[in-house]
């Protein structure tokens, strides 16, 4: 995306509505990318490409664009605010050398806002904070700057003064002197020592130290600005090119690429995003995929020149191309060797069940195949097929993704569909640590003996496993099937929910020089893991959302009664300016519809965030049990049957 190496891929990320759109248009316009100026609210912005996010005024896809600035290509990502959509964030943050975090002046903080800085700090992405709408009745940007220390970060740097806060006309005025000087003093000796002693310290020794303290995320950079009125834009685009870091240039070294978004094309089929991080990839160039393990030809690569997508002939270490010919690619897929590939944090977890119906009942296979593509472009829809029952169920964040859904369906698929009910989903953790054991040596030809020692983990460790046994017992090729089983295993515990937090580990084992097979062990690995959480037991977990409701004070009373009947808990709560406002958790099972009543109870005047804090455990009877898909393990002779006809 754009000519030569000189070129940064910069994300931009907010909480919905702080005006995020807005600043990627005037960043668009400033630079001349763009003639005339978009706007979210009348549905014309140019990154808002989809009918349905014209119409709501919301992004729901990340989108990309090309500026040029002071010889400088800038990628940008102009990322989804709303929660529902935070998925898509999350794919894009594996490719950023900087973004800017756009908070309002008016809202501050907000649950999201908090969600997207945490997984820059860990991924120490240099990041830029922009308080924009200054201009607004309300904005208080010492107060923003407080919030963003008590909550985000006290590592701040504020680059700017602002002449006419909250007036229709502000303006901002660009600072590199000693006031940087005495916010960043204390990051370094020399700096600190000419700061007491009173020396005179150059604005290029300055710059030279925020370059350094910025790119090691030592400090975050803040500037201010109103994207509505086109001030502090310039700002910005100055800061991102003068002080965020070039991207190192590796296209010497061995190819490494991550394909981070899949889009379905018209006339051009199946094609992937993908950032380089090492080497290069040319036109007709053979790329080894190490997730899928086979090796596809390249055969169109396309860059963004502005907001056109134009062809180019290769992609080099540090850009982002769209390609097609990788047809069996998934998201989250590594192209050649995967050293240079940063991990991603999860940030985004679907809280919730449902089934989708077409409307015309012998749409059914159509309805699958389009669910089964956009499950390629999002895979946290996890598209479930009930055969016997000829039902699809989804996995989505919320109800605004719900409502998106179903207008691409219809725009996109000309599929008309109905929603069952939304249930909240619930996982599974082991209770205790104990053994599982399956022996599968008949039918013959097959032959397979495991035993596993399964153990319980703290919240969130995900799915580990170990092996302790050596390649004469059970030779690595059959090895290597029992960990691919596993997730698969455990996506349906005793309870029919995902088992998480566990180790597993191989203890003992067997194969047979003659009658085993690589599929003996995925039969053996499901027995023995469904055998042991049998045996051990496991507790159901339930997910808790951390709020925050803002309503009039006369209403405050009546949300703490509803919080304690939805089994919350909450903080003391805060009023100022006869606005109530609590924090808190509470269940997401019994909080799905509090939205509507909060709405009521406050006269439409609430306000209520919330994210997901924890997975928690919940007795039995107050959770759900989910009906098992498919035939259960632990009945050995129809799931062998079931298996073995599946493996043939």
């Amino acid at each position: 995306m754009g000519e030569g190496l000189n070129v940064k891929n910069i994300g931009i990320l907010a909480h919905v509505d702080a005006g995020k759109t807005t600043v990627t248009e005037q960043m668009l316009y400033k630079s001349g990318t763009i003639r005339s100026l978009g706007s979210v609210d009348k549905g014309t912005a140019h990154t808002d490409s989809m009918e349905i996010e014209r119409q709501r005024g919301i992004s729901v896809k990340s989108a990309y664009a090309n500026l040029l600035w002071k010889n400088i290509n800038i990628n940008i990502i102009d990322t989804p605010g709303h929660i529902d959509f935070s998925a898509e964030v999350e794919r894009s943050l594996s490719v950023l050398d900087g973004a800017v975090l756009v908070i309002s002046a008016v809202e501050g903080v907000q649950p999201q806002t908090e969600v997207y800085f945490k997984a820059l700090q860990a991924m120490r992405v240099p990041t830029v904070i922009f308080i924009n709408k200054i201009d607004r009745t309300g904005a208080d940007t010492n107060r923003v700057i407080k919030d963003i220390n008590k909550s985000l970060t006290k590592d701040t740097v504020v680059l700017e003064n602002i002449i006419g806060e909250k007036s229709s006309s502000p303006e901002v005025e660009y600072i590199i002197d000693r006031s940087v000087l005495e916010q960043i003093a204390d990051k370094d000796e020399d700096l600190l020592d000419k700061y007491i002693n009173e020396e005179e310290v150059t604005e290029s020794c300055l710059r030279g130290k925020l370059i350094e303290f910025i790119k090691k995320c030592r400090i975050y950079p803040v500037l201010y600005g109103s994207a509505i009125k086109a001030v502090g834009i310039e700002e910005l685009l100055n800061t991102l090119t003068d002080l965020l870091p070039v991207p190192s240039s590796n296209e010497i070294e061995d190819l490494s690429a991550l394909v981070f978004k899949i889009e379905h094309i018209k006339n051009l089929g199946k094609a992937a995003y993908i950032r380089l991080y090492s080497g290069e990839i040319k036109s007709r160039d053979s790329v080894y995929n190490s997730a899928k393990n086979v090796e596809e030809k390249i055969t169109q690569i396309k860059k963004l020149k502005g907001l056109k997508e134009i062809e180019a002939g290769e992609v080099k270490a540090g850009e982002i191309a769209l390609v097609s010919g990788l047809s069996s690619c998934s998201i989250g897929d590594i192209l050649g060797r995967s050293d240079n590939v940063p991990k991603v944090p999860s940030i985004a977890t679907p809280l919730l069940t449902i089934q989708v119906l077409p409307k015309i009942k012998n749409e059914y296979t159509k309805l699958l195949e389009a669910l089964e593509e956009l499950q390629e472009e999002d895979p946290l829809l996890y598209v479930q097929r009930i055969r016997e029952k000829e039902e699809l169920h989804i996995q989505i964040m919320g109800m605004v993704q719900l409502e998106i859904l179903q207008s691409i369906l219809k725009s996109r698929f000309n599929l008309e569909v109905s929603f069952g009910k939304p249930s909240v989903i619930y996982k599974e953790t082991p209770s205790k640590a104990g053994y599982g054991f399956a022996a599968y040596t008949m039918p013959k030809p097959c032959w397979a003996i495991v035993r596993f020692y399964i153990e319980p983990l703290k919240p969130g460790s995900g799915i580990v496993y170990e092996s302790q046994v050596r390649a004469e017992d059970i030779k690595l090729r059959y090895q290597n099937e029992v960990e691919r089983q596993l997730p698969i295993t455990l996506q349906q515990g005793l309870y029919g929910w995902n088992v998480v937090d566990l180790k597993i580990t191989l203890i003992e084992g067997e194969d047979h020089v003659m009658h085993s097979n690589p599929g003996d062990f995925l039969i053996a690995t499901a027995m023995g893991i469904m055998d042991g959480l049998q045996s051990i037991g496991t507790t159901l977990l339930e997910p808790i959302l951390k709020f925050r409701i803002t309503v009039p004070e006369e209403a405050g009373g009546k949300v703490l009664g509803d919080i304690i009947n939805m089994r919350g808990s909450f903080d003391s709560p805060v009023i100022t300016n006869g606005n109530f406002t609590v924090e808190g958790e509470m269940p997401a099972a019994t909080s799905l519809d509090y939205p509507v009543r909060l709405g009521i109870i406050s006269g439409g005047k609430g306000i209520i965030s919330s994210k997901l804090s924890v997975y928690k455990p919940i007795a039995l009877e107050l959770g759900e049990v989910r009906e098992r898909q498919g035939v259960n393990p632990l009945d050995r002779a129809k799931f062998i049957l079931a298996m073995r006809n599946a493996l043939g």
